[in-house]
């Protein structure tokens, strides 16, 4: 096994740097980056006289060069990559043109909301989608298998940030029901514990209603299919005809081979809970996420923040995609690597 984990992580590296050279070329060679910003917010004249506007004579060169230099663009691109390769290495993820914070500090500033979402919509998805996957395999073919699979693929057929559009309208909107923005009051710090937990758990429904309607699609049919593939096997028959009960043979025997598949994906579920589809929730709800940061720092072509969150997820994502296989060795000792 350690010879798997060290070849894996081997592979690791190869992948990160493609990664990183396709976003840095896409990033640094795209037009309106910070310093074509500063050269049309100058020539708008809203930079004034310090900002280097001089009407119509355009903007002083030597105030370009200096902008250059600030942001780094006064080296050649291979350089700066190289730099930020090495800078990268030591965990070190620059610091925000426009924030003027290092960008691990906004990581950890926006983490707690794309944590908190995804705790929740994974643990809320798993909670509902292996209960219906086991009814559903067990009822098989009936009513009840037949509706809940058309509402399970209606829900998966629309996009959480539409659906979460008419939640805000008219759970938001014209009941009022729920808060339109945020994921706590105005007055938090005043609130008891009580009614902190109430005004969270209020802000926070919303959101968590729109990402889990689709999320936990797939891992219904999953288990119904795992499940319906465990009934048919002769250990099953053979349980079945030594007289134990039907409960017994479901949970005893079935539930522990089919939830193979579903264990070994609960890193890539639990991560992706995280960052898939926050983007749009967290822009729309107006959460101060990861994902909103993401939106943020690629519409200011902030790329310190570009960079170094997407070398934060990508490197998040290798590893989850490692645990995930470990898993497979640790729910069906069978399984070999090599």
């Amino acid at each position: 096994m350690f010879a798997y984990i060290a070849k894996r992580v081997l592979l690791m590296l190869p992948t990160l740097f493609g990664v990183l050279v396709v976003t840095f070329i896409v990033t640094q060679f795209v037009p309106g980056g910070p310093v074509e910003r500063y050269i049309a917010e100058a020539r708008r004249g809203t930079g004034g006289e310090a900002g280097g506007y001089r009407g119509g004579q355009g903007v002083d060169p030597k105030k370009i060069e200096q902008i250059k230099a600030l942001y780094g663009f006064d080296k050649p691109p291979a350089e700066r990559f190289w730099k930020m390769m090495g800078d990268f290495a030591r965990f070190d993820l620059g610091r925000s043109f426009f924030q003027n914070k290092d960008v691990w500090q906004l990581i950890k500033e926006k983490l707690p909301v794309s944590v908190s979402l995804g705790l929740w919509t994974f643990f809320i998805s798993y909670l509902i989608a292996v209960p219906l996957g086991v009814a559903k395999a067990v009822r098989a073919g009936s009513r009840f298998d037949l509706v809940t699979t058309l509402l399970v693929l209606l829900g998966y057929a629309i996009p959480g940030f539409v659906l979460g559009v008419a939640l805000l309208v008219i759970f938001g909107g014209q009941l009022q029901w729920f808060p339109l923005r945020g994921l706590t009051s105005s007055d938090w710090d005043e609130l008891s514990w009580g009614a902190r937990i109430v005004d969270y758990l209020w802000h926070i429904t919303l959101p968590v209603v729109a990402m889990v309607m689709g999320s936990f699609a797939v891992t219904t049919m999953l288990t119904k299919n795992a499940f319906l593939e465990e009934i048919r096997k002769q250990y099953v028959l053979t349980a079945r005809a030594k007289g134990l009960s039907e409960r017994r043979v479901l949970w005893k025997h079935i539930f522990r081979n089919a939830l193979i598949p579903i264990v070994t994906g609960f890193p890539a579920a639990f991560i992706g809970a995280f960052f898939t589809g926050s983007l749009l929730i967290e822009t729309l709800f107006s959460l101060d996420g990861l994902g909103l940061l993401s939106y943020e720092s690629v519409i200011r072509r902030d790329y310190p923040v570009v960079m170094g969150t997407l070398y934060f997820f990508t490197l998040i994502g290798l590893v989850t995609k490692l645990i995930s296989d470990l898993c497979y060795v640790w729910v069906d000792p069978r399984v070999k690597f090599d």
